[in-house]
């Protein structure tokens, strides 16, 4: 029979095991500033965007939510587009915005609704020069044109 110190242990060490985040969800689990004093990390990278409009009109709801994911390392984007997910490159210089998204390959599902939002998203990524950011808020931009793509940051809780 087990004494009740170990049986204490063995539930604490399954407890502090079960709290970390799942396998390659590391890039995602981006904290929030709340009342446990967690700080947002700055800049776009390492963030989930969430988009929300796209050329001037709200994303509409969806089966998935179209994103995309910012890897610091190796300039890799990934993310979902409305029916498929994606993966490609980009190029950022953070001193001047400017940004560039390269090789965008998705996978080749169809679906009865996203397809428009996927396609037109898809378009937008081709043709982007600049970004702005402000606070959770991610705009994608061509020149000084309208913006392209909003986006807000999602955080894990």
């Amino acid at each position: 029979m087990k004494t009740p110190l170990v049986v204490a242990l063995t539930a604490a060490a399954l407890l502090a095991g079960g709290c970390s985040p799942p396998a390659g969800t590391a890039d995602m689990a981006v904290p929030a500033h709340d009342a446990h004093n967690v700080t947002k990390p700055a800049g776009v990278t390492e963030k989930y965007w969430k988009l929300v409009e796209l050329r001037g009109q709200p994303v509409p709801a969806l089966d998935r939510e179209p994103h995309l994911i910012l890897e610091a390392e190796g300039g890799r984007v990934h993310g979902f587009g409305g029916c498929n997910g994606f993966t490609g490159a980009y190029e950022i210089d953070e001193a001047t915005s400017r940004i560039r998204f390269d090789q965008v390959a998705s996978t080749m599902m169809a679906c009865p609704s996203g397809m428009e939002v996927e396609q037109t998203f898809h378009e937008v990524l081709r043709s982007v020069d600049n970004y702005s950011l402000a606070g959770d808020r991610l705009t994608l931009n061509r020149a000084r044109m309208a913006p392209l793509a909003r986006f807000e940051a999602v955080y894990l809780r």
